[in-house]
């Protein structure tokens, strides 16, 4: 199982006093020196955290893979051209949000997600569609040309009660499951942590996990290469592997 290290809140304690440190480039470098799969970031219209100069120097620096999360405008497309990440995940995105609250609604909009799949798949950027755990969004993500998703755990990882945790992880289960049998690549993430990391960990069909906010706030007591370890340790306990 991958673990992709997402940087975007390095760039929010950055932008908190106008300065240049700590550097985002900087901390993708040492994720990926200890550990990290790859490296996400999420460029959102508002700049509130990453911003362009980010995303170009981390591209240029990064040896894994870069996984660009972005809204589905325009603007966004013409950047990831530009940058030619690896990877792109199509998020919604709303600029009163704290944080990407849902999975993107493929059946409202099949065309227009179908449009930017295959302008990035031209370019040879792999497409990722961040979205929910239901099967006809997921179906609907496959007709658009999207062989990759990325299942929003954040019900999940809200749950306050055992039954809801485990109703929200059966939804999963039965997401990735379905996903797979049509040959997509399943990917998750969001608001996983090394306390509840262990129950998706286990799912056989997720290969990658997206995590940045819980391993950002866990570098400011441990540093980030031992943030990264743990998380490692639980995921890779979970699947069995040690």
């Amino acid at each position: 199982m991958l673990l992709g290290v997402n940087i975007d809140h390095v760039a929010t304690l950055r932008n908190a006093r106008g300065v240049n440190y700590p550097s985002p480039l900087e901390a993708a470098l040492v994720a990926e020196t200890y550990g990290a799969d790859l490296i996400t970031l999420h460029l959102r219209e508002d700049r509130r955290h990453i911003k362009d100069d980010d995303v170009f120097a981390i591209k240029n620096a990064v040896k894994t893979r870069l996984n660009l999360e972005m809204a589905m405008t325009e603007e966004m497309l013409t950047n990831a051209l530009k940058v030619l990440p690896e990877d792109v995940c199509i998020v919604p995105e709303k600029r009163e949000e704290v944080t990407t609250e849902g999975g993107l609604d493929v059946l409202a909009q099949k065309e227009k997600v179908a449009f930017y799949t295959a302008k990035l798949h031209q370019a040879g950027v792999r497409v990722s569609i961040f979205i929910g755990a239901d099967t006809e969004q997921i179906q609907a993500a496959y007709d658009a040309g999207a062989r990759v998703i990325e299942l929003h755990t954040g019900a999940y990882a809200d749950a306050h009660t055992a039954e809801g945790r485990e109703y929200e992880l059966q939804r999963i289960r039965s997401a990735a499951e379905f996903a797979s049998n049509l040959g997509m690549t399943v990917n998750a993430g969001h608001g996983l942590t090394v306390q509840n990391v262990g129950a998706i960990a286990k799912i056989p069909q997720i290969v990658e996990l997206n995590i940045g906010h819980s391993l950002i706030s866990q570098a400011v007591f441990l540093g980030l290469p031992e943030a990264i370890r743990q998380m490692k340790e639980a995921m890779y306990r979970a699947r069995g592997s040690i």
